[in-house]
């Protein structure tokens, strides 16, 4: 059967000209079948989860999973394996991890992934055919669903402060578009090699880019768990977009800081390779994080691609985090949320709808605080800024005044 989805979304200058026929021969006569499976847990010491997943087909009016179902909240999921059959422009995977403490990170969360989702579908239809046109679509429906979270917390003033990581992987023919905002994780599994293809938008990756400590240290810091951006809790935010083409026998796994803080590269790829199929693949990896304390939620989807729609592996192939250039700017203003519906759901846990795209009133500039003194965790978006600050400072005079 054939997706109906577009060629690789590489611009045409970096393909050569027989990469690029064979790409869109196999678009239009091969089949590209997806495997997913998505799980989530509380983990040992947290009281609620407030971690989200959705898997989704762009091209029906509901997601094909939602943490939000009242299965998944009751903590009696479907642990199943799904084959999608790709029937719209793409498909959606996607991890979101709350923050903000009692129920603000679980709306947050869950009203961020729902809301990608809902943009998408609406966004996707006024896009062209190109893959800019995609990934423009991607990026726009993250900053909408930054909107509808910031908006609703002005809302609210119990609510005040709430946000949200997000990773979105988004297939495209045989591309991924990735759109991340946080530190939440995006790894790709290729011939037993797995590799990160997300950076995280925290404060140890920065120092990690500065060479002023190593990978190793930023893994054992105390500190590795302050991010510098989130959803909701400004108006604006920067959406991290790459790429990376898909090969055949490739596995997505997309996962929480509960899993990648907790278990090791080299351990993700030992259980993957290892597991007989996604579901127990699933559950193996949040027993590892579990493992060593399960100290926060712990979120997992992975997902395997196969079909003769897609092309072998080669040693030219680049594995890793890309960004993709696009001609159209990140928007200056904050974008409107789109409306959606939001699926039933027990009302003692309801969540609120995505509001509509009214202007809303702009709730003061909140200063700088510790969400972790109130959430008991360091994922601070506001100290992670003013502490980077002082350590860039401080950094700078030293070397002013080192004789």
């Amino acid at each position: 059967m054939s997706t109906g989805l577009p060629h690789s979304s590489l611009p045409e200058a970096e393909q050569a000209p027989d990469e690029t026929r064979a790409s869109e021969a196999r678009m239009r006569d091969g089949v590209v079948s997806v495997q997913v499976c998505a799980l989530t847990d509380v983990g040992r010491t947290r009281e609620h989860n407030e971690d989200a997943f959705l898997v989704g087909d762009l091209g029906q009016p509901e997601p094909l999973t939602f943490l939000d179902d009242a299965a998944a909240i009751s903590g009696t999921q479907d642990v199943r394996v799904r084959e999608i059959e790709p029937s719209g422009p793409g498909l959606l995977f996607l991890v979101a991890d709350g923050l903000g403490g009692a129920a603000a990170g679980e709306i947050a969360s869950r009203m961020g992934a729902r809301a990608v989702f809902d943009a998408m579908r609406v966004r996707l239809p006024e896009a062209g055919e190109s893959a800019e046109d995609f990934a423009i679509a991607l990026r726009d429906a993250v900053l909408s669903a930054n909107s509808a979270i910031h908006q609703h917390a002005a809302k609210h003033a119990e609510l005040r402060g709430m946000g949200t990581t997000l990773t979105a992987a988004a297939l495209y023919g045989d591309t991924l578009f990735l759109a991340q905002v946080g530190d939440s994780r995006a790894y790709l599994l290729r011939d037993g090699v797995m590799q990160q293809l997300t950076k995280d938008q925290s404060l140890m990756q920065k120092l990690v880019e500065a060479g002023e400590i190593t990978p190793e240290q930023a893994e054992t810091s105390v500190r590795r768990n302050i991010i510098l951006q989130a959803l909701g809790p400004e108006a604006s935010v920067k959406v991290d977009l790459t790429h990376q083409p898909i090969r055949r026998g490739d596995l997505l796994l997309l996962c929480s800081d509960g899993l990648s803080g907790q278990v090791r590269t080299p351990e993700l790829a030992d259980a993957t390779t290892q597991a007989p199929d996604l579901a127990a693949l699933c559950r193996e990896l949040i027993a590892r994080a579990n493992a060593t304390g399960g100290p926060d939620n712990i979120t997992v989807v992975a997902a395997r691609f196969d079909g003769d729609g897609l092309a072998d592996a080669s040693v030219q192939d680049a594995v890793g985090h890309q960004r993709f250039p696009i001609g159209t700017p990140t928007p200056e203003t904050p974008l409107s949320p789109v409306v959606g519906r939001m699926p039933d759901r027990p009302k003692s846990l309801e969540m609120p709808a995505v509001v509509p795209p009214t202007p809303a009133p702009v709730a003061p500039a909140v200063p700088p605080v510790d969400l972790a003194e109130r959430q008991d965790r360091a994922k601070v978006v506001y100290a992670g800024l003013a502490l980077l600050a002082v350590v860039l400072a401080a950094l700078l005079a030293w070397r002013l005044l080192k004789p």
